[in-house]
């Protein structure tokens, strides 16, 4: 078991007192004498050090009796770094409770698909992070209950359904609980100019992250592989169609420089949380910035990069599937090539969507609609297609999975084990889709010449292992090498 910040009193002290907006998310303060917890970067005048106590989530604070602080709601705090640097069970299950496993299938579904008995999924969150699964997935739904609430004209029941409550009493009793109003008491506190304009299913939200980031690469790279019909790059924002539990969405990505501007529009509500949390994991937004950037400076041939750009995310997915299937596409082909393919695949098997707002058409095709493709169909090297036929194959059935619940380790070992799978479809594939920060692409062409460029090792073994001071966050040194290119995936586009 881990043992997280919240454990270290002193080090949580100085973060308190100097308001530092970096460790949001990392743990909460609780004070005894108020009963509400806050933010590390709460602007109140710090409490006595007696007075305060540190959690390692906000359901843990909930689930001892406090509230969440009308100041700086921190529940709106941008989520802890560590489960996307980890790929341990905790890790896992809190990534599947940001996907609304629980609300779905509840703590047997969230067990089963991680492998172990609920007993020791509770055993294991319970000690970490102070709060059970059920504990954990009530406090995603207050904060859904509360955005539905603050953002949208919709009926109270229609709010309580789609934010995962059994029942209008317990959507009620949850919200007086976390927030200390009643659901009415925050529709008629909030910002009136954020409930104008809305329309039935189409909501505008802020996304949160830890500064810097630098949107140029994360965007610029979602934008120069867009597929025709599934992405595009419209009046500054990245759009593209979604596949969710319960119907379908359409997003729009803007960035600005302290937030990024979501507007999510759903075929049903009930999907918002999942949304959310996919877009999250798309931009890499919970990851933390300082500690990344301060351990790739450290090399003095990649501290100029950092110092130039600070703060590059990984462009990630919000399909792990669809993004292994397109890695197969890109296989010795350029970014044009690859685009053609899957933009195929789209409109000959995809779903039809409606998108009055701009040009996207479809939402890209199932695993199931994928495997009952005619192979001979395809317009690719015969080697290419074999490959393609194994791979959608295996995600069908479920013998190969890179969904937020998997072992890295052991989905890397599995991609290996199939035809046409070399170490950079896998490392791709583990980078972008799995979201192991510390994936590393050695023989990828465009690192190789950053390589040699500024003068490190140019041979895959040579450069790995000079890697290995970047280590645990190579995916990120990939985006500093990556951006030395004048590659269009790395200029936000105009």
């Amino acid at each position: 078991m881990q043992t997280g910040m919240h454990t270290d009193t002193e080090r949580c002290l100085r973060a308190v007192r100097s308001k530092d907006a970096r460790f949001d998310g990392w743990f909460f303060t609780a004070v005894l004498t108020t009963g509400i917890y806050c933010r590390p970067s709460c602007p109140v005048v710090p409490p006595k050090p007696g007075n305060m106590t540190f959690h390692p989530s906000a359901a843990a604070c909930q689930q001892a009796g406090f509230r969440a602080c009308k100041r700086c709601r921190p529940d709106t705090s941008p989520g802890s770094p560590e489960w996307n640097m980890r790929a341990d069970l905790t890790a896992r299950a809190m990534r599947l409770i940001a996907e609304g496993v629980v609300d779905r299938e509840g703590v047997p579904g969230l067990a089963a698909r991680l492998g172990y008995s609920t007993r020791q999924i509770e055993r294991q969150l319970l000690a970490e992070l102070g709060a059970g699964p059920l504990a954990l997935a009530r406090a995603q739904r207050a904060q859904t209950a509360r955005l539905l609430v603050e953002t949208t004209p919709l009926p109270m029941a229609d709010i309580a359904f789609a934010a995962g409550f059994s029942s209008i009493r317990t959507f009620n009793d949850t919200v007086r609980d976390v927030y200390a109003l009643s659901p009415s008491e925050l529709r008629t506190r909030a910002p009136r100019s954020r409930l104008a304009g809305t329309t039935p299913g189409t909501l505008s939200l802020r996304l949160p992250f830890r500064s810097p980031l630098n949107p140029d690469n994360l965007f610029g790279h979602l934008a120069a592989t867009a597929v025709p019909g599934v992405e595009e790059w419209r009046d500054g924002a990245y759009r593209r169609t979604l596949r969710l539990p319960y119907g379908h969405g359409i997003v729009a990505l803007t960035p600005n420089p302290d937030h990024i501007a979501c507007r999510l529009t759903l075929s049903d509500l009930r999907d918002l949380t999942v949304a959310i949390s996919r877009c999250r994991r798309l931009l890499d937004l919970d990851a933390d910035p300082a500690a990344i950037d301060d351990q790739l400076r450290a090399d003095p041939l990649l501290a100029p990069l950092v110092d130039k750009a600070p703060g590059r995310r990984v462009p990630r997915t919000v399909d792990e599937a669809e993004f292994a299937v397109r890695a197969v596409l890109g296989q010795q082909v350029s970014t044009a090539a690859a685009r053609t393919h899957a933009a195929r695949l789209v409109t000959a098997h995809g779903d039809p969507v409606d998108d009055p707002e701009g040009g996207l058409t479809h939402i890209f095709p199932s695993t199931e609609a994928l495997a009952a493709v005619d192979p001979e169909t395809l317009a690719m090297p015969r080697t290419r297609r074999t490959t393609f036929t194994t791979l959608v194959a295996h995600l069908a059935d479920g013998s190969v999975n890179p969904g937020v619940e998997s072992d890295w380790a052991e989905t890397r070992a599995r991609l290996l084990d199939l035809p046409g799978f070399g170490p950079w479809t896998a490392d791709v594939i583990a980078m972008r889709a799995l979201g192991d920060p510390d994936a590393f692409l050695p023989t990828d062409l465009g690192i190789r010449r950053a390589a040699g460029e500024l003068g490190l090792p140019a041979t895959p073994a040579a450069l790995t292992a000079r890697a290995a001071a970047w280590r645990p966050w190579r995916a990120y040194a990939v985006q500093y090498l990556w951006a030395t290119d004048s590659h269009p995936i790395n200029f936000l586009p105009v």
